[in-house]
């Protein structure tokens, strides 16, 4: 399935204005507003952090393929796809990240 296909299948998003991804020092590390071009990844942020809690080591590879054909072009591409980036970063050190949802 294409990832278009795969947030068809994720909760809507309308109730939010943002995620933002927290270190295990409660940093913010990222934000993902919900705007366009960025509304998918933050549907598909929000739906694994309910599904695990966190963006932990099981969430970071569901990410990934529900990220589909993009998660090839992160790998041949580092730095064009930050939101899948980070999934790779919290597999490669094991560290995961809290999510704060910020209401719209």
């Amino acid at each position: 399935m294409s990832f278009a296909d795969n947030l068809r299948d994720l909760p809507a998003i309308d109730h939010l204005a943002a995620l933002e991804l927290l270190d295990e020092a409660g940093q913010v590390v990222a934000s993902i507003p919900n705007q366009p071009g960025k509304a998918g990844s933050l549907k598909l942020y929000a739906a694994l952090a309910a599904r695990h809690g966190a963006i932990n080591l099981a969430a970071a590879e569901e990410g990934l393929a529900l990220f589909a054909e993009h998660t090839e072009d992160a790998r041949q591409h580092p730095g064009s796809h930050p939101n899948i980036d980070r999934l790779f970063e919290v597999i490669a050190t094991g560290k995961p990240l809290s999510v704060r949802l910020l209401p719209a």
